[in-house]
C-alpha cells in the first residue's frame, strides 16, 4: 500500500509560477499510473504564467475562487469545480479571491517538463 502524505512531499515552484507538491508520479514512485497528481497553491491576487501542455489536464478546486482562462474563454471557478484543460490549450489561472487558491492537478499522461511551454 502506498500512501503519500502531503507534508512529506517537497514543495517547489512550477514553471507556471504555482507552488506544487507532487503526490503521485509514475516516474517517482512504483505505481502503475498513466497520470500524475499534484496539489497546487497560488496566493491571493497572483496569476499563473500563460502556458500549455501537450497533454490533457484537470484542475479540481479545493479552496478559493479564481478566473480560469483557457484559450479565448474565461470562467469563474470555485470550491468543488473540476476544470478540463485540453491538450495544447493556452491557459492560466488568476486568483481573484482573498485567500490562497488551492487545487489538485491531474495530468494525463503524467507531467513531463518537455511537454510544457511557458509563454512570456
Amino acid at each position: 500500500m502506498l500512501i503519500q502524505k502531503l507534508n512529506d512531499c517537497d514543495e517547489f515552484m512550477a514553471g507556471d509560477g504555482t507552488q506544487l507538491r507532487e503526490l503521485l508520479h509514475p516516474d517517482k514512485q512504483a505505481v502503475d499510473l498513466r497520470y500524475s497528481l499534484a496539489r497546487a497553491t497560488l496566493p491571493a491576487g497572483q496569476t499563473s504564467a500563460l502556458h500549455s501542455l501537450t497533454t490533457s489536464e484537470v484542475y479540481y478546486i479545493l479552496s478559493g475562487v479564481a478566473e480560469m482562462h483557457i484559450d479565448d474563454e474565461t470562467q469563474l471557478v470555485q470550491v468543488g469545480d473540476a476544470v478540463y484543460i485540453p491538450p495544447n490549450a493556452k491557459q492560466f489561472i488568476y486568483n481573484c479571491g482573498q485567500e490562497p487558491l488551492i487545487f489538485i492537478c491531474i495530468v494525463d499522461p503524467a507531467w513531463r517538463k518537455e511537454d510544457e511551454t511557458i509563454f512570456q
